[in-house]
């Protein structure tokens, strides 16, 4: 067992999941990896579904786990960046590897699924 902020973990496993986990955490870095810095707004336009508060607190725990940078220029309008720090940045093949093999599942299992529906 591990204790990191007050919160065990059994493997490593499973604190990997705590940090990148969910929904939002990997669309997030997925962007923020393939297209570089963004700007809060462009990263709420890139993905539609998402809330203003979801991305506040998946982008705030991203920071605190220091796989994301915030970075606030004292510009008025204020203006705040967001980018991968080298830790967000190692996550990346691992993005890359999750996502071909999703794209195969939908190319081979769902399909299939789907035909084998059609056929009913």
């Amino acid at each position: 067992m591990k204790h990191i902020d007050n919160t065990t973990f059994k493997c490593e496993k499973e604190l990997t999941l705590e940090v990148i986990g969910g929904k939002w955490k990997m669309l997030i870095l997925w962007y923020l990896g393939k297209e570089g810095t963004k700007r809060f707004n462009e990263l709420k336009a890139l993905m539609p579904g998402i809330t203003q508060r979801m991305l506040v607190n998946q982008l705030r725990d991203l920071e605190e786990d220091f796989i994301v940078h915030r970075e606030v220029y004292p510009v008025v309008p204020p203006k705040v960046e967001y980018s991968l720090t080298e830790q967000g940045k190692s996550l990346m093949p691992i993005l890359e590897s999750m996502y071909e093999w999703g794209k195969n599942y939908m190319n081979t299992v769902l399909i299939k699924r789907e035909e084998y529906i059609d056929i009913d």
